[in-house]
């Protein structure tokens, strides 16, 4: 296998190398699909994970961004963020093969301390990989269609998670149904095919060219000052670090809440989930378009405080007698947390390659990412100590109407050991968009300007191709003629 970077790249490299990006984008969803989420969190619960393992599982990933200094020194060293790239990757997806191997040979392996310390390495590896992978696909994708393109290659992996999330999940619910001693050996299975799909993909992105390209010898620890340095960047990593801060305290235990408060099973668990990724597949591109378009600053403007909301919607979940009622309320947050979560993932993502120079990609880039792996780690890790600390408190806010002869509560808000930490996660993410504001983007346009934008071209694509276009079409026409009729 030749890893060698080419001094110039032809449109046809440019083109081939953008197919196996997304080739080795599919394989690597379908890893994470089959070993996260959902999945990770039954799994970890079925062997005796307390809420602060739980919390220490969502942490690993952000935790392992630490080690991004390694990959600065690797691609230093060798002037080849291919060859960095696809060596950690096949070595961050070996110890995936052992988590699903090891406990079928050696049984009493198979605990969580086990699950725990073989993560460590998949992400750690994965971690090591992540920068020079960034640097190098900067370099491979032209900036004029860097949006649409990840916007493409991120609805056709979310696509496969549905597919394979749903066939995983209703696969399980019916083998803890029938076969439940059998439950824990399908996750080994899972994580083993997920070994798989991963070191398949690492030989699929081995094919992409890489242009050549060479760092400053400098000091590694003055190479990271440079980011810092840069005000505007800086601001970003403010930002960046408040909001994925404030975001992490509260998002891994909505899964642990909807099986353990809840009660529901890992089938309605993983269809609420597929909702949540379709709405992001649907608007993925629609972002991707209006973030070329006019700027990623304003996408997450809008989609962050939309995110918000959705967070305190999680407050009023289980407080309603009505289980259909609570179901619809989840199913709500779901479609609008997958329409910001899409905008809000794109957009930093690509503001984040935006704002790095070409030249120092890997070092700004890594810095990014160390410096809000930090915040992102600490943030479950509280989230886990906050929700064994408000387990035996709450507070509940009710609402009495009184009749002549009945009356009737209702209720308004329940914060339990979990909504607690919905609260305090929501306020702290009101507080970090505040931040947003400081960034300075190029060909950055004012929110409500682009808020105006999308719903009119929103709504004449609904008038064009769907049924309620025509309803808005007679509901403006019906509007008018009253305010006429009015007027005159």
């Amino acid at each position: 296998m030749n890893l060698k970077p080419h001094k110039l790249l032809t449109e046809t490299d440019i083109q081939r190398g953008m197919k196996l990006i997304i080739g080795d984008g599919l394989a690597a969803e379908a890893m994470i699909t089959l070993t996260g989420g959902a999945f990770l969190v039954a799994m970890a619960l079925l062997m005796g994970a307390t809420n602060l393992q739980i919390g220490l599982l969502s942490a690993l990933p952000t935790f392992t961004n630490i080690f991004q200094l390694i990959s600065i020194w690797l691609v230093r060293r060798t002037n080849n963020r291919r060859a960095v790239t696809v060596i950690c990757s096949l070595l961050a997806r070996i110890p995936l093969l052992l988590i699903g191997a090891v406990p079928l040979v050696f049984p009493a392996m198979g605990n969580i301390q086990f699950l725990i310390f073989f993560l460590f390495f998949f992400y750690f590896f994965g971690s090591i990989a992540g920068p020079s992978w960034n640097a190098w696909i900067k370099d491979l994708i032209p900036e004029q269609v860097m949006g649409s393109y990840f916007a493409k290659r991120s609805s056709y992996a979310q696509a496969l998670n549905v597919v394979l999330s749903l066939v995983a999940a209703f696969g399980v619910d019916y083998i803890r149904q029938h076969y439940p001693a059998y439950e824990l050996f399908t996750y080994y299975c899972m994580f083993g095919a997920a070994g798989i799909a991963g070191i398949a993909g690492v030989f699929v992105m081995a094919g992409a060219a890489e242009p050549q390209s060479y760092m400053d010898k400098e000091n590694i620890f003055k190479l990271l000052m440079r980011p810092l340095r840069d005000s505007n960047f800086l601001r970003l990593l403010l930002f960046n670090s408040a909001w994925v801060f404030a975001i992490n305290i509260a998002t891994p235990f909505f899964t642990v809440f909807m099986m353990k408060a809840m009660g529901l099973s890992l089938s309605v668990i993983t269809v609420l989930l597929m909702i949540s990724q379709l709405t992001g597949v649907i608007t993925f591109r629609m972002w991707g378009i209006f973030a070329d378009r006019y700027s990623n600053k304003s996408i997450i403007a809008i989609s962050g405080p939309l995110y918000v909301a959705c967070v305190i919607g999680w407050c009023f979940v289980g407080i309603y007698s009505k289980h259909y009622a609570n179901i619809i309320l989840l199913v709500l947050i779901h479609i609008f947390t997958g329409i910001a979560n899409a905008g809000i993932n794109l957009s930093l993502n690509n503001i984040g390659l935006k704002l790095a120079p070409s030249k120092d990609a890997v070092v700004y880039l890594s810095a990014k990412n160390i410096i809000t792996a930090i915040f992102s780690a600490l943030a479950p890790l509280l989230g886990g100590y906050l929700a064994d600390f408000f387990e035996s408190r709450r507070i509940q806010i009710d609402a009495v109407f009184t009749g002549p002869h009945t009356s009737k509560t209702l209720h308004l808000l329940a914060l339990h050991e979990w909504n607690f930490l919905f609260l305090i996660s929501a306020v702290l993410s009101i507080l970090s968009l505040e931040l947003l504001l400081l960034i300075a983007e190029k060909g950055e346009v004012g929110k409500n300007i682009v808020v105006r934008i999308m719903r009119s071209s929103i709504r004449n694509n609904l008038k064009d191709y769907f049924l309620i276009g025509n309803l808005i079409s007679w509901h403006e026409h019906f509007r008018g003629f009253l305010i006429r009729k009015k007027s005159g």
